[in-house]
């Protein structure tokens, strides 16, 4: 018998297996549905169980009978407290008056969808969650922000303050201290949060103000206040070191002055008490006016024999208020306590040392001498030139520099050495204090101008003077005409630069016998050359007829006179200075003079004051 044996058959296993997964995911989904909705048919219309409402609990209620308890049950809005605190000061209130309101039927409505919502499987973890862990719904409630705003508000008002620097104030010399405050604001916005957090946890609690403070800079001034005090304490002296018997000072102020002064300034390390810079400065100006002393020169006069300088009066080192410094110095010593303070003063040296000789300035030879005439001056006048040109012999002008005769000059006064003579003032000729120092002023320009050095500043006399267009003989010589210069300082002065290398020495001789001001310019000649050509007076126009005045204090038929005629005229006088044969420079000056009047006065009940006038040979025109 024969055996016939069968192939192998292998049975397809992976398909059994997925058939098996498949069967079992389609049972879990079978039995959670059926879970679901079998739990949902159970608490149809219900609360799950689980459910709560801040603390109230909720199960197996409809969402009306919940609605019904949450509203018996939950008085948190009325009774429950709001703590708000600030330091010591606190406040207390109902969530009710901070605006909050519990809606029970929408907390109920909330807790009732809890299970309900999700999907399939959120729905069933909720039921999960609930029933074993229990579920908490957040109440729901309505929170009007207006009302609390008002009552934080309310709070702000108590709480707020602006910032404040601390200072200082004076009652007279008396110092009040104010201290600083910190700046303090309630921001209501921020503080809305917390409480908005607070209510929503239906508990009682302490909601934070958010209060924003600002620090000032300086909050306590009190060590600067007795500062203030120590320097009112006494009043302030000022004294001038090393002070001579010709020195002024010391110079004192009261406490009253300083107080008036009195201020604080920002440090690094907070605030300083100072007297005020710009107030201690201009006080200090009528100071340096007093006590500055300019340095002077030496003079000399030149020796025509040894050709050398021979001293005549020695340099004098200056003395020069630092203003700066001193008001520094003050400060520093009232913070010191000191009431008695040296002024910072620095010595100013002079240009030109007793020590000097002619080599060392180019002063070698007589540059130039100039002579004027003043034939007929009163005493008065005379001892004006005198006075006046005294003033600038033996002076010194450096190179380069603008020589002012104002500056030199100075004062003009009786006081001084000058005597009343006449002067041309307001369109009359009248008298006054220096009258004939124009005598000098035209002598130095016309030392100047035949120099070949240019001229800054000149102006003419308002009318044709006579004395300046005198020659030695006594006579008048026209083409003189446009060479005066007048001054009256300090708005009018006589200027020219001194545009050489080399220092001018300046010396002036006044012969009163001989009625001469001559004026001399020592220095090195440069090679420079002077030409010049002048159109005589031009133009001219006859002197107005005379005028004629009562004077009561005259007698009768006595008459003098007070002013005395000129022609007008225009001058143009052109001068080219020239070194080498090349131009260094050509100006032109020109003058005009008006025509004036004579004037003669008479005393009262005179007759024929024309005729009068011509019998005693006054107040003649000139001819034309």
């Amino acid at each position: 018998m024969t055996t016939v044996s069968q192939p192998y058959q292998r049975i397809p296993v992976f398909p059994q297996i997925v058939a098996a997964l498949i069967s079992g995911v389609t049972l879990f989904f079978i039995t959670i549905i059926a879970w679901t909705l079998g739990y949902q048919l159970l608490y149809a219309g219900r609360i799950f169980p689980g459910v709560s409402v801040a603390g109230v609990d909720l199960s197996g209620l409809t969402p009306s009978e919940a609605a019904v308890k949450l509203n018996q049950t939950l008085s948190y809005p009325v009774s429950g407290k709001i703590l708000f605190r600030d330091g010591e000061k606190a406040w207390v209130a109902s969530p009710a008056e901070l605006g909050m309101v519990f809606d029970p039927s929408s907390s109920a409505m909330s807790a009732y969808r809890l299970g309900r919502s999700g999907g399939l499987f959120g729905a069933l973890s909720d039921q999960v969650r609930a029933r074993a862990d229990g579920a908490y719904v957040q109440p729901v409630i309505v929170f009007d922000q207006r009302v609390a705003y008002q009552y934080l508000r309310q709070i702000a008002q108590q709480v707020d303050q602006p910032m404040r620097e601390a200072g200082l104030s004076l009652e007279g010399t008396n110092v009040v201290a104010a201290p600083g405050q910190v700046g303090r604001e309630l921001k209501i916005d921020a503080t809305l949060i917390y409480l908005g957090a607070q209510l929503q946890s239906f508990s009682d609690g302490e909601v934070p103000l958010v209060i924003q403070e600002v620090q000032p800079q300086v909050i306590d001034v009190s060590a600067q206040a007795e500062m203030a005090r120590q320097i009112l304490s006494k009043p302030l002296m000022l004294t001038v070191p090393n002070a001579g018997a010709a020195n002024p000072g010391p110079f004192v102020y009261d406490p009253q002055v300083l107080a008036n002064m009195l201020g604080v300034q920002k440090t690094q390390d907070g605030i300083q008490v100072i007297l005020n810079t710009s107030g201690l400065s201009e006080m200090l100006q009528p100071v340096k006016t007093r006590v500055d002393r300019p340095a002077k020169n030496a003079k000399f006069i030149f020796n025509d024999t040894t050709r050398q300088l021979d001293l005549m009066e020695d340099s004098q080192t200056g003395l020069v208020v630092d203003v700066e410094a001193s008001v520094k110095a003050i400060n520093d010593a009232l913070l010191r306590g000191e009431h008695t303070v040296p002024l910072v003063v620095v010595e100013d040296q002079p240009q030109v040392p007793s020590t000097a000789t002619g080599a060392e300035l180019g002063i070698t030879e007589l540059l130039w001498a100039e002579t004027s005439y003043f034939y007929g001056s009163s005493p008065e006048r005379i001892q004006n030139i005198q006075a006046a040109s005294a003033r600038f012999h033996g002076v010194l002008v450096a190179p380069g520099e603008v020589f002012s005769m104002g500056e030199t000059m100075g004062d003009v006064s009786l006081e001084s050495g000058f005597a009343e003579a006449l002067i041309i003032y307001g369109g009359r000729t009248i008298k006054g204090v220096g009258g004939g120092v124009c005598q000098v002023s035209t002598t130095l320009f016309r030392t100047a101008f035949f120099s070949g050095f240019p001229i800054v500043e000149r102006y003419s006399h308002a009318y044709r003077v006579s004395y300046y267009e005198m020659t030695a003989s006594g006579g008048v010589n026209p083409q003189l005409a446009g060479l005066d210069a007048t001054v009256y300082f300090p708005l009018v002065d006589f200027k020219f630069r001194n545009d050489s290398p080399y220092w001018i020495l300046m010396e002036t001789y006044v012969n009163v016998n001989a009625r001469t001001l001559t004026w001399k310019f020592y220095s090195t000649k440069d090679g420079r050359v002077v030409d010049w050509r002048t159109t005589g007076p031009a133009n001219m126009v006859s002197a107005p007829p005379p005028l004629y005045e009562e004077n009561p204090e005259l007698r009768k038929n006595e008459m003098k006179q007070v002013d005395w005629a000129a022609n007008g005229a225009d001058v143009t006088v052109t001068r080219t200075v020239s070194k080498n044969g090349a131009v260094l420079f050509q100006d032109q000056i020109t003058t005009h003079y008006e025509p004036w009047r004579a004037i003669c006065q008479y005393g009262p009940d005179s007759k024929n004051p024309e005729k009068l006038a011509e019998e005693k040979n006054l107040c003649r025109n000139p001819s034309s």
